[in-house]
């Protein structure tokens, strides 16, 4: 595939903001977040020919972000913290500000797998099929790690009350 700059400045202007919420979602961190995401343009730029069009333009550039992120956290060799003080559980149910921090503390308890899935579903507004191919798996395989992490989150949220 081959583009103009053009072109490429107005993938740029489309997907800017999905992949640096997305990559601060994982950060929680701005800067690491604006640096990652200049980086992830950078390595589309330059392996656009590698994008076979099989899948959507903006889940080629999260996986690459993903990617990224987790060569990021090899280099400094840590666990990475997740936590994103914007992401609401149920569709059309806004919590309040307390029931928001137990989300967070909810979502912090999951493996790192189900907090990406879960992420990456909610926050990114992407697919299940979507999300398979950003994480190199099956769409079942996600459907299910999505549905026992919401599960995991009710009984926890149960138990606390």
């Amino acid at each position: 595939m081959k583009i103009s700059m053009e072109d490429f400045n107005e993938i740029y202007i489309e997907n800017y903001q999905l992949v640096y919420k997305y990559l601060l979602s994982l950060t929680n961190n701005k800067y690491i977040s604006e640096e990652l995401t200049e980086e992830t343009f950078y390595k589309a730029i330059i392996n656009i020919s590698k994008f076979k069009n099989n899948s959507k333009l903006s889940t080629w550039l999260c996986k690459i972000a993903r990617n990224l992120w987790i060569d990021e956290i090899k280099r400094k060799n840590k666990i990475a913290e997740i936590n994103d003080k914007d992401v609401i559980v149920t569709e059309d149910v806004f919590l309040e500000k307390e029931e928001r921090m137990q989300l967070f503390k909810a979502i912090q308890k999951l493996d790192v797998l189900t907090r990406d899935v879960i992420y990456l579903k909610i926050k990114g507004d992407l697919s299940y099929k979507e999300i398979a191919e950003i994480m190199n798996t099956t769409e079942t395989w996600v459907r299910v790690t999505f549905y026992r992490g919401k599960e995991k989150m009710k009984e926890w949220f149960n138990y606390e009350k």
